[in-house]
């Protein structure tokens, strides 16, 4: 396996994670019923999630 190719299997592994910590943190959200804090246009904004 290439250099290149193992670069590209460590970002596709990355980017499954990166989802699958989302999706977890959604459903984890949706379960307690409390607010997501994020940034938009750089101001604080509070997110329900439904």
């Amino acid at each position: 396996m290439t250099k290149l190719e193992k670069q590209k299997e460590l970002r596709e592994r990355i980017l499954a994670g990166l989802d699958l910590a989302y999706d977890r943190l959604i459903k984890f959200k949706k379960e307690r019923n409390s607010e997501l804090v994020v940034i938009k246009d750089g101001k604080i904004v509070k997110i329900k999630p439904e």
